[in-house]
């Protein structure tokens, strides 16, 4: 539709005139969060401007938001999204201005003159690999790349509305709740493991975005979006109309697993010669109808922080989050749909819920005691495996540093990084699982997560391999493993592979299983489909016996035991955000929860003693006092993107993305020291898991993307 003049009674009359000194001259269009305007600068450049609705002015919490989203919408301009030229979120109406992109959505291009030519085809394919190689190599992951976020202007296509789709926005919608994001567009992961979602989502929405492009419709076809999901996450993509030359790489762009897709860089290289002769010409721009393009990037750090430029990632699965299969991530399904022809029922929650799970073991970084050690310690590096491509996983035990690449296991000598012992495992596709120490062996997953290793720490030898079930949980206890499965049973499985019992645990079906070192419980989670509550049970790992169990108000998840009690996060229903921490001492039967001042996104925990340390995706780092019931500190660190937190008890320590090992002060949060950047021979790749530090005996230890693994004095950080 053509832009409309701020004149509309009701809710278009609280519209401001000016957004800074650019005067609003239409409304293009508006959205959950706010409206876009067409606006000119001083120099007649024409701009889109973003103003967020009143009410959510208001909202200290959304304007945390915004300043996050106003950060990541400036690490993505380039040549293939909108600019960002201005913003002030600390305005009373906080607002945002990028470039006008004139120009047709591809939504509108094929709804009005149909579906694109394979020449054509061949250009929108070369042109969104190139948009997503240039986005994710900041670090962002769009989420939600669709044909209406998809602008066709002279230079080729654009990429607009970064982030996950706000309720209001999103096109599946119930009586209970939203689901957040486009269930044609949303790759598998999106429904089964959402806090899992990594760069290759967006291959796979690229993938559909083909389809649709090419023949009006999307791979997974239906008038019922729950239907849509279903067939997103167990049918073949029907393919049918696209072009014979372009339908073996829209393929490989819609498989199941992320790791089985193309990045962007595979993706260019075999349309480069497409790419090479791109026809600007091939999208005739005209004034663009229909919804307005809203950058939203919800999941960002402050300006200046993230990646550094030169870091241009794979699309590998995301990092993973320990403890079990749960869906309290950026997507929110809460709904059920009976298929007609089966029995077949599709439930998804707020909290925890699956559709396929491969590893789910929890870290187990700070399984040794800090404590401090009378000889003087040496800092060390060293590169195990010439040449990795990815970077190592590390867990200390037995008097060892034990490590994992893509393909080997190695132990290093925790005192100065010599190479103890190597062994060769299958190699999967992108990625290694961080390794598990249980039962004084070292559990290493393979093959995709189809398989698992027991290997003795001493030698590298192998004790045991074993088939890890389709559609199950596991975690690790002691001599047993556990997996959990659809029926609501969880099992016990020995060392030697024989199954010792099988317990039904009360609840909402599955389970998400949840293990923390040095306790004995296992925590079998189960959350009700429309998010109100959720069911704990604590399962003794040798018998199977239920020693305790409790209901809780809303979704809850557990982040670690200590002293007889369990802390959990309590997340928000629409977002998955965390939103207080939770005590709950059985024995008592007393719960303690404590609000977060501001929601958090994607926080991962570290519990030590009384003290809670939360680190959330856009580097704010946190901590809550339980036995106080207050929030003690809080700092943004400025790191886009954090492993889980560990903390000794002194300090508080994390990896980022560049390779760089950060330590904080407990007590009162101050930055006391960090290593350097180590982004090596690999700066175009991100790695998908970030290694979890280890610390033991006063000395931390971790790993970086240049392929070395590096050991630093715990006990005074300011000397790194």
């Amino acid at each position: 539709m053509a832009p409309q003049r701020n004149t509309a009674a009701g809710a278009g009359a609280e519209l401001p005139e000016y957004a800074g000194q650019y005067r609003l001259e239409s409304r293009l269009g508006s959205g959950g969060m706010g409206v876009v305007h067409l606006a000119r600068s001083t120099s007649g450049l024409r701009l889109a401007v973003k103003v967020v609705h009143a009410e959510y002015a208001k909202d200290p919490e959304f304007r945390g938001r915004f300043r996050q989203e106003v950060a990541a919408a400036r690490r993505v301009s380039g040549a293939f999204t909108a600019s960002v030229v201005d913003a002030d979120p600390e305005a009373e109406r906080p607002w945002m201005a990028t470039l006008f992109i004139p120009g047709p959505s591809l939504s509108d291009h094929v709804k009005h003159d149909g579906p694109m030519s394979a020449a054509q085809l061949r250009r929108l394919m070369a042109g969104l690999a190139e948009a997503l190689r240039d986005i994710h190599r900041v670090g962002v992951v769009h989420r939600d790349l669709k044909p209406g976020n998809v602008l066709l202007a002279e230079d080729g296509p654009k990429v607009i509305d970064f982030g996950i789709s706000r309720p209001k926005d999103s096109e599946l919608r119930t009586e209970t709740g939203k689901l957040i994001g486009t269930p044609p567009f949303m790759a598998p992961e999106q429904f089964r493991r959402p806090k899992e979602v990594g760069f290759a989502a967006d291959i796979f929405a690229l993938g559909s975005v083909l389809v649709h492009a090419a023949t009006g419709r999307g791979p997974f076809d239906s008038d019922s979006p729950y239907i849509v999901a279903y067939q997103v996450v167990h049918d073949e993509p029907d393919l049918t109309g696209v072009p014979e030359d372009l339908a073996p790489l829209v393929r490989r762009c819609l498989a199941k697993e992320p790791a089985d897709r193309p990045t962007p860089d595979e993706l260019m290289g075999e349309l480069r010669s497409a790419a090479a002769g791109y026809d600007t010409q091939a999208f005739i721009p005209v004034q663009r109808a229909g919804d307005p393009a809203e950058p939203e990037t919800p999941r960002a750090d402050k300006p200046g922080a993230g990646v550094p430029r030169g870091e241009r990632p794979r699309a590998e699965e995301g990092q993973r989050r320990p403890g079990g299969i749960r869906l309290p991530g950026g997507i929110r399904l809460r709904w059920r749909v009976a298929l007609a022809a089966g029995a077949f029922t599709v439930m998804a929650s707020s909290a925890f819920a699956a559709v396929h799970m491969l590893d789910d073991s929890r870290p187990t970084a700070a399984q040794s005691a800090p404590g401090t050690t009378g000889s003087p310690f040496t800092a060390w590096r060293r590169t195990p495996v010439p040449g990795a491509a990815s970077t190592s996983q590390c867990v200390y035990g037995k008097g060892k540093l034990i490590c994992v690449q893509p393909g080997v296991v190695f132990a290093l000598s925790p005192s100065d990084g010599t190479l103890l012992w190597r062994h060769s495992v299958a190699k999967g596709d992108g990625s290694a699982p961080a390794p598990v120490l249980s039962d004084g062996l070292v559990h290493v997953t393979v093959k995709n997560g189809r398989q698992t290793e027991a290997i003795d720490p001493g030698s590298g030898t192998v004790r045991a391999r074993r088939d890890v079930p389709a559609q199950s949980g596991m975690t690790y206890a002691g001599a047993m493993t556990l997996f959990s499965r659809f029926d609501g049973t969880v099992t016990g499985v020995d060392g030697s592979g024989a199954t010792k019992w099988t317990t039904r645990v009360p609840g909402y079906g599955f389970s998400s299983l949840s293990s923390f070192p040095g306790e004995p419980l296992v925590y079998a989670t189960s959350t009700s489909a429309d998010g109100s509550a959720t069911r704990i049970a604590a399962v003794d790992p040798a018998t199977g016996a239920l020693r305790w169990q409790t209901r809780m108000t809303g979704s809850v998840a557990p982040v670690g035991a200590r002293d007889g009690s369990v802390f959990l996060l309590a997340e928000d229903k629409v977002y998955g955000q965390a939103e207080a921490v939770i005590r709950y001492t059985p024995a008592s039967r007393e719960s303690r929860r404590v609000s977060l001042p501001v929601r958090l996104d994607g926080a991962q925990a570290a519990v030590q003693g009384d003290t809670v340390y939360l680190l959330a995706e856009g580097g704010s780092l946190e901590a809550v006092d339980m036995g106080a019931k207050k929030r003690l500190w809080h700092v943004e660190t400025s790191v886009s993107r954090g492993s889980a937190p560990v903390a000794d008890g002194g300090h508080v320590y994390f990896t980022a993305a560049d390779g760089r090992l950060l330590a904080f002060d407990g007590a009162s949060g101050e930055l006391i020291g960090q290593t350097p950047a180590r982004l090596g021979a690999h700066a175009d790749r991100v790695t998908a898991r970030l290694p979890v530090p280890a610390v033991a005996e006063g000395h931390v230890y971790t790993a970086a993307p240049d392929g070395t693994v590096f050991a630093v004095d715990g006990r005074d950080p300011s000397d790194w």
